[in-house]
């Protein structure tokens, strides 16, 4: 889903000299992008976008923060994805391919089939359907007597970003090998069982039961190796509208844009950390001087809810905010709440044992006879706040980088 048009519209959630709870001339906010250095490994983000990312967290403007990453996400050039379809000779790779692309064996363009081995190099195809996409027919692992070291080095496996293993008939111990490898090498891959309207024209079984026995025992020959569970599409080459291929190119399309985004999106995520950290740090600092005591919306230091939803506010993850930023996404904002931990105070005391000590009612009672004791308050009592403080912080701040995932996320999946 694109953002709406609301998005760009949208009036800051605090604007420099606004009144508010927590203006940029606050102490929790004071100074913050002046005394921050530039990070040059920010990646993705020039320093002017780095700066202004800065600014905008410095403002609890988070919505702002989103604008910014989406629009930076839309200058990202497409990057080329490589999908390799492989497995055994004669499982109707070729054809598969043909079908994919939406084209017909009689054209120029398609990819030679037969019914002895045609792909003896591998060979590469454009994807209208997918621009920016380059499928690849490799030599089936019958087409030669070398080993799968060798066929995995001489096919240049290390540069695909998705492979597609075909099956039909059987699903063999290459088959299985082949996906060991390829799951050791950390990628993605997926199943699809060709031929299966022949195999329906010769088996007694109906469809459903047919198509179960097939997945069972595919899942079974990968669990003799503990390969994970892969997506597993049964098809029919010759009925591209039946069974699973519409789920097979939804799947695909899914993954296309993971794949996709996965770079810019890691840069992206690793500079708004960045940003996020250099903040907390900055908050902590003036917590252990003690210098936000008397920061607007903190009338009392050791009221912990009062201070949570200060925190929130301060990194635009309060329920205002986070309604608005679901407005302009087209979401619920019972989205972004699921998924945050700091939505109240007890559920950032439970999260945690170390807040949960400092909050218990033995340590409560430890501080107020503590109070009796002036010089010893005086040296405690300040350590324990800053710890109740700094893991509320560090909470917040954790649930700002988890929405701003979410957000970009569902962006680019959309």
């Amino acid at each position: 889903m694109q953002p709406s048009q609301e998005f760009c519209e949208v009036t800051p959630l605090l604007i420099d000299g606004a009144v508010s709870p927590l203006s940029p001339q606050s102490p929790l906010s004071a100074s913050f992008t002046s005394v921050l250095p530039y990070h040059k490994d920010s990646g993705i983000l020039s320093e002017a976008e780095a700066k202004k990312a800065q600014k905008a967290l410095a403002d609890g403007n988070l919505l702002e923060v989103v604008f910014a990453a989406i629009e930076t996400l839309r200058r990202v050039p497409s990057t080329r994805v490589n999908i390799a379809v492989t497995g055994d000779s004669g499982n109707g790779m070729s054809t598969f391919i043909n079908v994919l692309r939406g084209i017909g064996h009689e054209e120029e363009a398609s990819a030679p089939t037969g019914v002895v081995r045609t792909t003896q190099t591998r060979a590469s195809y454009s994807f209208s359907c997918f621009p920016d996409v380059v499928l690849w027919d490799l030599p089936g692992m019958g087409a030669t007597s070398q080993s799968l070291e060798d066929y995995i080095v001489e096919m240049q496996f290390s540069q695909y970003d998705l492979f597609i293993i075909i099956a039909s008939e059987q699903f063999s111990m290459n088959h299985v090998m082949l996906a060991k490898a390829i799951e050791e090498m950390g990628k993605k891959f997926y199943i699809v069982w060709t031929k299966l309207d022949m195999d329906l024209s010769t088996r007694m079984l109906t469809e459903g039961q047919l198509m179960k026995n097939i997945r069972e025992n595919i899942l079974e020959n990968l669990q003799k190796t503990r390969v994970r569970k892969p997506p597993i599409f049964l098809i029919s080459s010759l009925e591209p509208s039946w069974h699973d291929f519409p789920k097979l190119r939804d799947t695909l399309k899914e993954d296309l844009s993971d794949i996709r985004y996965h770079g810019p999106l890691q840069n992206l995520f690793h500079a708004y950390k960045e940003i996020i950290n250099d903040k907390v740090t900055y908050l902590q600092e003036k917590i252990a001087t003690n210098s936000f005591q008397n920061t607007p919306g903190m009338r009392d230091i050791d009221d912990l809810a009062e201070c949570l939803k200060t925190y929130r506010l301060s990194f635009g993850v309060n329920d205002e905010s986070l309604q608005q930023l679901a407005r302009s996404m087209g979401k619920e904002s019972s989205e972004y709440k699921a998924i945050m931990k700091s939505q109240d105070l007890q559920a950032v005391i439970t999260r945690g044992w170390k807040l949960k000590c400092l909050t218990c009612r033995v340590m409560k009672m430890f501080l107020i006879l503590l109070s009796y004791i002036p010089s010893l308050d005086a040296l405690i009592a300040p350590y324990i706040r800053q710890e109740k403080h700094n893991r509320m912080l560090e909470g917040v701040a954790e649930d700002t980088m988890t929405v701003l995932k979410k957000v970009l996320k569902d962006f680019t999946s959309s």
